[in-house]
């Protein structure tokens, strides 16, 4: 009998009832065995994927949701919302931590129990209990007057001879977003590495909130802006299975062909960046250069650089012409030459192995309790691809091989991205070769009042989870989108350790965290 059976028949016995909310299997369980219920999912190995609220009436509907094998497994509580209090599950997985610290910041729901419940997304924005994301808080917010500088954020702090702190952020001297570090190092040693994120705090769940669909799509695509089709699409696929849509075959081609696109161009920019890091300038020179040619083909065949606003709900707005389809081809032939040429000399020399292998090393236990996704994760051996292991339009067509590395380290991270785009090209490939003549958008039809959907794909960086709720009238009452980022940041703070306080560019660039999709 699989986890997932063994689990069902235990929460038999203590769930009020169980539905299917698509893409998942749905327990309404008492509030009471909530942390009991995620004991039991860690002894049966399912991962903990995501976990979010929702402000009904006198009630929050509180979500966690688990994968094990491509099955995933959403378990469901309400607590009253004149005592919200809950028994944390980040005692249990590690990965909920700072989900959990965002809906107390965000709800103020209580996470007895929970390791570390200081402010975590609101920083100093909101006055002490005012909660941004209850339905009777404005979506312009409160006037308070100036806000107050973070000064006082309770950083750990480390003691004894020769130890010392190290503020990074969080105005960084490059053009990324803001994140502050706070390191404790002993000479060049790294000690202990905290972050401090939640700059670029958008208030995306709450001006969701009364959207229809199409205006939904756009907002999704601006949660990270380099993952515009993978948001996009994720939610677009949440939005669609709440309204029994299904997209024509064509769409779900060229959607698969945009998300390679995204992919290989994020993945082309961090190997460069990742070079330029330790100095190594001439990779990041050579990657910038194939990334804007890549970007220019994006422009001319799909009429914007970054894909933004491609993917709507119930298909595509753009086509792909067999003029177009072979210039992407010819595209890949030439990026296939080129790579070739510029990792041959990357692996061949000595000083840019000597920063990479070794460095910034995760272990596989690490990666596993955090929940890693995407590059990082496969780097330390966690063998999960959605696109495989819960397949979706196209990918459930195609056949093609998951890159996964076990030594955990930067180098590591390097080579499952130039894998990964080897694989994506021959992906591109697979979907020209597949394209028929049909419509590229499905006749909408508007969803019952309160129907849901759970869009799950895999975006660049890993398993994005798009979680949505439609009010009456075809307009949005909950978005909740999770970027890997949430998973993965935390992993930075454990793959620094004992590494060099120069070293932490590249550990941080080998991680590619997104901020803005971290802080919705």
């Amino acid at each position: 009998m699989s986890s997932l059976n063994w689990m069902a028949d235990f929460l038999s016995s203590v769930s009020a009832e169980c539905e299917v909310v698509q893409a998942a299997t749905t327990w309404q369980i008492d509030s009471q065995a909530w942390q009991r219920v995620a004991e039991l999912a860690m002894k049966q190995q399912l991962r903990w994927v995501a976990g979010w609220a929702e402000h009904d009436q006198d009630q929050f509907l509180v979500n966690s949701c688990f994968e094990q094998q491509g099955r995933y497994l959403l378990l469901r509580t309400s607590i009253a919302v004149e005592h919200p209090e809950l028994p944390s599950q980040a005692t249990v997985y590690p990965a909920a931590n700072r989900s959990e610290r965002h809906s107390q910041d965000m709800f103020g729901i209580r996470f007895l129990g929970h390791p570390d419940n200081r402010r975590w997304t609101r920083h100093q924005a909101w006055i002490e209990n005012s909660y941004p994301l209850r339905k009777d808080f404005p979506v312009q917010g409160t006037r308070v007057g100036i806000t107050p500088p973070d000064m006082h954020y309770p950083f750990i702090k480390s003691h004894g001879a020769g130890v010392y702190e190290i503020p990074v952020g969080p105005i960084h001297a490059g053009i990324i977003e803001p994140g502050h570090f706070r390191f404790q190092a002993v000479g060049e040693l790294i000690l202990n590495l905290e972050e401090r994120l939640g700059y670029v705090h958008k208030g995306i769940e709450k001006i969701a909130e009364g959207r229809n669909p199409e205006s939904l799509a756009r907002l999704a695509g601006r949660v990270s802006g380099d993952t515009t089709v993978g948001h996009c699409w994720a939610a677009c696929r949440a939005m669609e299975q709440a309204a029994g849509v299904e997209i024509p075959v064509r769409a779900t081609l060229i959607r698969g062909i945009l998300a390679e696109r995204e992919r290989i161009a994020n993945h082309i920019g961090d190997i460069g960046a990742i070079c330029n890091d330790v100095a190594f300038v001439f990779a990041q020179m050579q990657m910038t250069r194939l990334r804007e040619l890549w970007l220019r083909t994006n422009a001319t065949v799909f009429g914007h650089r970054l894909l933004m606003d491609k993917i709507v709900p119930g298909g595509v707005a753009c086509d792909v012409s067999e003029e177009f389809c072979t210039l992407i081809k010819k595209d890949i032939v030439e990026l296939r030459t080129e790579l070739a040429e510029i990792i041959l000399a990357l692996d061949l020399n000595s000083s840019l192995e000597d920063r990479l292998y070794t460095a910034g090393f995760l272990s596989e236990q690490t990666a596993a309790a955090f929940g890693t996704l995407g590059y990082v994760g496969r780097a330390s051996g966690q063998d999960f691809d959605v696109r495989r292991d819960a397949p979706y339009p196209p990918y459930d067509q195609v056949d093609f091989k998951v890159a996964v590395e076990t030594q955990g380290d930067i180098a590591s991270r390097f080579w499952i991205r130039y894998k990964e785009i080897r694989v994506s090209l021959v992906l591109i490939e697979k979907f020209i070769e597949q394209l028929v003549d049909g419509a590229l958008v499905t006749d909408w039809k508007t969803p019952p009042e309160g129907a849901e959907g759970l869009g799950i794909i895999e975006g660049w960086r890993g398993e994005i989870v798009s979680y949505i709720r439609f009010e009456a009238d075809n307009k949005i009452a909950r978005f909740y989108p999770r970027d890997p980022s949430q998973l993965n940041w935390p992993a930075l703070e454990k793959l620094v350790l004992n590494n060099i306080v120069p070293d932490f560019p590249v550990c941080n660039k080998s991680l590619n965290g997104s901020y803005s999709g971290n802080d919705l």
